[in-house]
């Protein structure tokens, strides 16, 4: 029984305008290739990490397309809210509504076998900047008049770092594995001490996967281990939609 991880599916089965080959050759048919690539290590009794951007669906029953393509691919899937999962609804819609094999992290924790798995989205931060590792392109879906607030954003991403407080003080202290799951990357390239990564210190996190960033040039993001927490980053085309092995 082995883990993966893999995120960012950003699945347009329910919102075919979305298809993410709007973004170029590497997203081409990249449902096809996430399915080849599951498929080609994933067993029934895996566990697959997916730390948010799932579905682009609006709404959870619209997103029931999307999920269902998920759950009938191999193993156990684990998700996580990201910031383009609109569809996403309360636990008590999520635990009612969502098929068999997928369970989800929002203000609890998951045990799988002997693993114990918390965490929290995050948000943006000014902790540090990923923009030299980008390949920029111009994303015409976005909205011309959007305004970021700096102020809002520091008070999201303080009560989400008080989410991830909170998730990862239910972990099960007798665990063999303690994995925390967040969307935006809770450290930097450099891995030097974030007000993230100093939770997942506290709390003994041995793995943390998350993923957010795209376009990446290949390579130039490994991250690895600080302060016994070691750091895997898991975007589905950095990984060129390949699962990667966790533990």
């Amino acid at each position: 029984m082995s883990i993966w991880a893999l995120s960012d599916l950003h699945l347009s089965f329910s919102a075919p305008s979305k298809d993410m080959a709007f973004f170029g050759p590497s997203w081409e048919d990249y449902a096809a290739k996430i399915e080849k690539h599951w498929l080609s290590c994933v067993q029934k009794d895996d566990l697959v990490l997916i730390p948010g951007d799932i579905s682009w669906a609006m709404t959870l029953e619209e997103a029931l397309t999307d999920l269902l393509w998920i759950d009938r691919l191999p193993g156990t899937k684990l998700l996580l809210k990201g910031n383009h999962d609109y569809w996403w609804a309360s636990n008590k819609k999520m635990q009612e509504k969502l098929p068999s094999s997928l369970f989800f992290i929002h203000n609890n924790v998951f045990q799988w076998n002997n693993v114990t798995i918390g965490g929290a989205r995050l948000w943006d931060t000014d902790e540090y900047d990923f923009l030299p590792y980008i390949v920029m392109q111009e994303n015409p879906r976005a909205r011309k008049d959007k305004v970021e607030d700096p102020e809002q954003g520091k008070k999201i991403f303080a009560k989400e770092l008080e989410r991830l407080k909170e998730s990862l003080k239910q972990l099960r202290p007798d665990a063999s594995l303690r994995i925390a799951l967040t969307h935006y990357p809770p450290i930097g390239s450099d891995l030097k001490p974030s007000k993230a990564s100093m939770i997942l210190k506290e709390y003994k996190v041995d793995v943390c996967v998350f993923g957010h960033l795209h376009n990446v040039r290949k390579g130039s993001l490994p991250f690895g281990s600080a302060e016994g927490t070691k750091y895997v980053f898991a975007s589905c085309d950095y990984l060129d939609f390949h699962p990667i092995f966790i533990a």
